[in-house]
């Protein structure tokens, strides 16, 4: 996999790879930083026009409040410095169970939005439940951490496509 996104800014071509966004983020969430680019890979072509998606007009809601993707979306679209990016608990999906109930993202772009939902298989209960610990025994913490890196491994290899299916609102009318 490429694993990249490419956004404009006034017109300039930027591409950033998921080495880049590690950088900006640094170690702690990978598996966070891999979610978040896999949705701008789902998402960003399907919203932009024939050019490229000018980032400062990109917007995110997301159920999923980690550092990583948030930190991932701030460098591509800097949606967070710019008040385009929400944490909102309403966008949480319980139905889909305590494994893939907040990882529901809705971007958009130039009036239109989709919602992406992560699909089965990408994020196991062990790492939910250690990840939502107040407080975690050394052991925890390095299986945690080994966690994250399997994830963000598994993320990777998949094309976007197979990672987060996407809703397309209905138009009415």
């Amino acid at each position: 996999m490429i694993n990249t996104i490419e956004v404009a800014d006034q017109g300039h071509a930027l591409v950033y790879t998921f080495e880049d966004l590690m950088r900006y983020h640094g170690p702690g969430s990978p598996g966070g930083v891999a979610h978040a680019l896999k949705v701008m890979e789902r998402m960003v072509p399907l919203l932009g026009s024939v050019d490229l998606p000018e980032r400062r007009e990109i917007e995110v809601r997301t159920a999923f409040a980690g550092p990583g993707a948030r930190d991932a979306f701030e460098m591509v679209t800097r949606a967070v410095t710019e008040g385009r990016y929400v944490v909102d608990d309403g966008l949480a999906r319980p139905e889909r169970g305590m494994t893939h109930e907040r990882f529901v993202f809705r971007v958009g772009y130039r009036g239109r939005s989709l919602t992406a939902v992560l699909r089965e298989g990408y994020v196991g209960e062990e790492f939910i439940e250690l990840a939502r610990m107040s407080s975690r025994t050394e052991q925890q913490e390095s299986r945690l951490t080994g966690l994250k890196q399997e994830m963000a491994q598994l993320l990777l290899a998949a094309p976007a496509a197979e990672v987060y299916d996407v809703e397309i609102p209905v138009q009415a009318g």
